[in-house]
């Protein structure tokens, strides 16, 4: 209903303070608006969290990092700052801008900061009506009719104003002498652990951003044990700030587990995760960048937002409760709308591994155009990555 005026909206803001894996579901909608209208801009209002991705995704044309108050954040900016960066917004003379939330969500402070920036257009979901603060208003009918999945959600609110896309993958782009610099690395980390071609390995992501969010680490210990037997290698990943949890769960494996929590740039889990068999994670940004570069997962999915499973890769979700001490207080989520089965215990983890691991063998013997070549130079350098069919 708003398509025909926004052919002309060029400079286009796109809000969406919240984690890494958050703006990589809203990259398909993003995608819509740059393809919809030739020459247009997308800029990115994101967290210091969310910015991370936001190089190595093509639709993104510039980023503005702040971390807002009314997204769960260990910053604080202020009021000052606040009103600070609606001053730096309005000086960017925005045509537009549009809102991506969850369901669960209040778009209204965002209203409100577009408000103060002097941004005429803002398109966003919300429950009430907002008048001005966010004027192409589309009633956010979820989860009380319906759920859908992230990534189908900010693309149905991109389609009002005349924004699709044919290409509604998660993708990811890394500037070519990065991608080199960080091949190199993770070849000769891969070098260092021993890992060679044939041989059985898998990534686990063990940290998250949120503690309602985290399985616990002696299933993750039962179910790696079960699969070091089976000859499988464990490279742990996580940030810097994970590496103690993280580092528990290799002091148990011993030899067959490496802890690069903390080592890795964002390029570098990248890659690592690209060349990976199967991706093990709770559902944090990994599973996202998993998704992105076409690596099979296995989700460790607490009982919350039922809506960001994995998108467009062979996965196995496996679902696990969340402690009630650490149960939302948000009305519109404390009814998990999702299944509750297949359960996340460690038996069904090393059944998931090895299901997806066997049915990756056998679509690449089906299918020459896919295929997974990692050879390792003895000093280290991953010679060749991963060519998929597309």
């Amino acid at each position: 209903m708003f398509a025909e005026a926004w052919k002309n909206y060029k400079n286009i803001l796109c809000v969406r303070p919240d984690n890494m894996g958050d703006v990589l579901m809203s990259q398909p909608a993003m995608r819509a608006l740059k393809e919809s209208v030739p020459g247009r801009k997308i800029t990115l209002l994101t967290s210091t969290a969310g910015a991370c991705i936001a190089p190595f995704i093509p639709e993104v044309d510039e980023t503005i990092r702040f971390d807002v108050p009314w997204v769960k954040t260990t910053e604080t900016n202020g009021a000052r700052r606040l009103l600070a960066l609606a001053g730096e917004l309005q000086a960017l003379r925005f045509d537009a801008a549009v809102i991506f939330t969850v369901y669960s969500q209040n778009p209204l402070p965002a209203g409100m900061l577009c408000y103060l920036a002097g941004i005429k257009k803002v398109l966003g979901y919300c429950r009430e009506n907002p008048y001005q603060l966010i004027n192409q208003w589309v009633p956010d009918r979820e989860p009380l009719d319906y759920v859908v999945h992230e990534v189908e959600r900010q693309l149905r609110l991109v389609e009002m104003v005349g924004a699709e896309t044919s290409d509604t993958r998660l993708l990811l782009k890394i500037p070519e002498e990065t991608r080199k610099e960080a091949t190199d690395r993770i070849g000769g980390m891969l070098n260092a652990a021993g890992i060679r071609e044939g041989m059985r390995w898998l990534v686990l992501h063990a940290g998250v951003s949120e503690e309602k969010r985290l399985y616990p680490a002696s299933d993750y210990i039962t179910a790696c044990q079960s699969l070091v037997r089976q000859g499988y290698k464990i490279l742990l990943t996580g940030s810097g700030s994970e590496r103690g949890h993280v580092d528990q769960i290799a002091r148990q494996l011993g030899v067959a587990a490496v802890n690069l929590a903390g080592e890795l740039s964002i390029a570098e889990l990248i890659i690592l995760t690209e060349a990976a068999p199967v991706l093990v994670s709770n559902n944090t940004g990994p599973v996202h960048i998993a998704a992105a570069v076409g690596t099979p997962v296995v989700v460790l999915y607490a009982m919350t937002n039922p809506q960001h499973t994995p998108w467009q890769v062979p996965s196995k979700v496996l679902y696990f409760e969340v402690p009630p001490e650490l149960r939302t207080k948000n009305r519109l989520l404390q009814s998990f709308p999702g299944p509750s089965t297949p359960r996340a215990s460690p038996e069904a983890i090393v059944a998931a591994v090895g299901e997806l691991v066997s049915s990756r063998r056998k679509l690449r013997s089906v299918i020459p155009g896919l295929t997974t070549e990692r050879l390792i130079k003895s000093n280290g350098s991953l010679e060749a990555s991963i060519t998929r069919d597309t």
